[in-house]
């Protein structure tokens, strides 16, 4: 059985950091892209950022681009999300993503179950 669980959410002040992690088991995603999605209240879910397989390119929302980096351990099957200087707009339920193509593509095959990310301002 999948499964994909998020860690390192929690409260934090306005330009504090958080580093989120995802850990994937039941199956080996080698060669799989990863991403990080967010769905703040009342919101639809958006993209954060994304790690491709291929290459290890990674790509970011606008709105994070400079204050978020995502980074990958291939070994230990986890991805992570360092977060700097977060600001009260950053609060949101963050979710772990597999991609179905080793580059991000979009279609998510397996989502985690998320994680709370609070910024008080």
């Amino acid at each position: 059985q999948v499964q994909v669980v998020e860690s390192g959410g929690g409260l934090v002040q306005a330009g504090g950091s958080l580093r989120l992690s995802c850990a994937a088991s039941g199956r080996t995603f080698s060669g799989y892209a990863m991403a990080w999605f967010r769905q703040a209240p009342g919101k639809e879910r958006e993209f954060v950022a994304a790690h491709s397989w291929t290459g290890g390119s990674t790509r970011y929302a606008d709105s994070v681009k400079g204050r978020f980096t995502i980074s990958r351990d291939y070994a230990k099957n986890t991805l992570y999300l360092q977060m700097n200087s977060l600001k009260p707009e950053d609060t949101a339920v963050y979710y772990c993503a597999i991609d179905r193509s080793s580059y991000y593509s979009q279609a998510i095959a397996f989502w985690g179950q998320g994680t709370q990310v609070t910024v008080s301002s």
